[in-house]
């Protein structure tokens, strides 16, 4: 049975290593959670306020993240394989190892995000804005950077 917490407010919520796959968290309210390990795979999360949560090493593969604000979030080693992230708000965030194997980041914010290590392979990032991102040793094999602002 799927966990229905559409516009949930857990703002700072210690959540560490749940279990929410396939959770429905559309629009909730998750500014400074702690969801470190945390399994999110297939979880919808469209429109979720995630800015400045720990994200660290969760599992956010086949998530819907499309709107999500992640402003200053920490996604430092996260599985995003296959994840939508269109026009998600990345700003000043930490995806350093991150994996975003095939992963949709069409018009996403990456403004001064950290990307170093991350793996982009085969990402969408049409329009996005890479403006000051790091992306010393980043893997953009078979990216697709039109439009992109770097």
């Amino acid at each position: 049975m799927k966990k229905n917490l559409l516009g949930a407010d857990l703002q700072g919520a210690d959540l560490r290593g749940a279990n929410l796959e396939g959770a429905n968290l559309r629009g909730a309210y998750l500014y400074d959670a702690d969801l470190r390990g945390a399994n999110l795979r297939g979880a919808n999360l469209y429109e979720a306020d995630l800015r400045g949560a720990n994200l660290f090493r969760a599992n956010l593969r086949e998530a819907d993240l499309r709107g999500a604000y992640l402003e200053g979030a920490n996604l430092r080693g996260a599985n995003l394989y296959e994840a939508d992230l269109y026009d998600v708000d990345l700003k000043g965030a930490d995806l350093q190892y991150a994996d975003f194997r095939r992963a949709d980041l069409c018009g996403a914010d990456l403004f001064e995000a950290s990307l170093r290590g991350a793996c982009l392979i085969g990402v969408d990032l049409r329009r996005a804005d890479l403006r000051g991102a790091d992306l010393e040793g980043a893997n953009l094999y078979r990216a697709d950077l039109r439009r992109a602002c770097l």
